[in-house]
C-alpha cells in the first residue's frame, strides 16, 4: 500500500510541477501577477523536480536563470541519490 502512494505522490507532485511551470510562463507572456520563483524551486524540491525540468523545456521558461538551468538539474540528481541510498539501506 505504501509503494502505490508513493508512486501516486510522485506521478501528482511532477504533473503539479509542469503545471505550475505553464501556467507562470503564461502568466509572464501575459504580464500578469507571477507565482515567486521559491515556489517554483520548493515544488521541485518536494519532489517535482522532473515534472519542473519538464516544463522548463517545454514552455521554455527559466531556463536562462542559472538558479533554475543548474539548481533543478542538481535536485533532481540529488534526489535520485537519496532514493538509491534509501533503497540500499532498506
Amino acid at each position: 500500500m505504501l509503494r502505490e502512494l508513493e508512486i501516486i505522490y510522485f506521478l501528482c507532485i511532477n504533473f503539479g510541477a509542469f503545471i505550475v511551470y505553464g501556467v507562470d510562463k503564461r502568466k509572464a507572456q501575459l504580464g500578469k501577477w507571477r507565482i515567486p520563483e521559491s515556489t517554483l524551486i520548493m515544488v521541485a524540491v518536494l519532489g517535482g523536480s522532473i515534472g519542473a525540468y519538464a516544463g522548463m523545456k517545454i514552455f521554455r521558461h527559466k531556463t536562462k536563470h542559472l538558479k533554475f538551468s543548474l539548481g533543478i538539474p542538481t535536485i533532481i540528481v540529488l534526489q535520485i541519490v537519496l532514493v538509491l541510498w534509501i533503497i540500499n539501506t532498506i
